[in-house]
């Protein structure tokens, strides 16, 4: 009886050693190998996304090196100001994910939720600045379709300065082809903002979960994995500014 007794605990002790976290799936032979594999899937799918970018890409270099003159009038009827904005918001947005991570790691709670909620204010900013942006070309009729309008390409405004027009005038038949471009700018742009949108949700989510301090116990993966997604996201949006907006900037003289 004292023998049973004496060692009880060390069973208990063998036993307790063995019992998976909640969130390890009965599929997966050890957390490790789980975390590896969710890894993998999101490396995975984030190829799948450079792809999908990498397509419109190769578009729109394609398109404006055939028609590069209009290519360059309509891109300097972009924000460039705007964009440029952006561009630190979202820099500023993928640091505090970075320190995310890390609070993650290092089973920092309250730190964590504080940089998701910076991350999510900084996503929404963005987005505010680029529905700003939208406004503004749905005001100057450039939003291709009907009500498209060409007369700022083939009679640009006045430069105050110099008296001459900002950039050279177009024939109506080439400045069409600036539509193209604005399609694919909204193209382009439009599927990264949807892209902030699907993470801006999920972020929503993870905040609620590690609030609940799922993630203080050391199961991080789903933070680390969506860090890799929001990079994602800031780095396309470093490929879109340049193209987009700095890309022979000056007017066609």
């Amino acid at each position: 009886m004292d023998n049973a007794i004496a060692t009880h605990p060390h069973e208990h002790a063998e036993h307790h050693e063995h019992v998976a976290l909640p969130q390890h799936r009965h599929h997966f032979e050890t957390e490790q190998q789980q975390r590896e594999a969710g890894s993998f899937g999101m490396w995975l799918f984030l190829l799948t996304e450079i792809m999908f970018f990498g397509g419109m890409f190769f578009a729109y270099l394609l398109y404006r090196n055939w028609y590069n003159p209009a290519f360059v009038a309509a891109s300097n009827q972009l924000n460039v100001k705007e964009g440029a904005i952006n561009t630190v918001i979202l820099i500023a947005s993928g640091f505090f994910m970075a320190l995310g991570v890390w609070a993650a790691e290092v089973r920092k709670q309250k730190l964590l939720v504080i940089f998701l909620v910076l991350t999510t204010i900084f996503g929404f900013a963005f987005l505010g600045v680029k529905a700003d942006e939208y406004h503004e070309k749905y005001e100057k009729h450039h939003i291709p379709g009907a009500s498209f309008d060409i007369r700022e390409f083939v009679n640009p405004p006045i430069d105050a300065k110099t008296g001459q027009p900002d950039q050279k005038p177009m024939s109506p038949d080439m400045a069409q082809k600036t539509q193209l471009f604005f399609f694919l700018y909204f193209a382009m742009t439009g599927m990264h903002a949807f892209h902030m949108i699907l993470g801006l949700g999920i972020l929503f989510w993870l905040i609620w979960r590690a609030n609940r301090g799922e993630f203080s116990a050391g199961y991080v993966a789903p933070i680390e994995n969506f860090g890799l997604y929001w990079h994602f996201v800031d780095i396309v949006w470093l490929f879109l500014f340049p193209l987009l907006y700095l890309i022979n900037r000056h007017p066609l003289k």
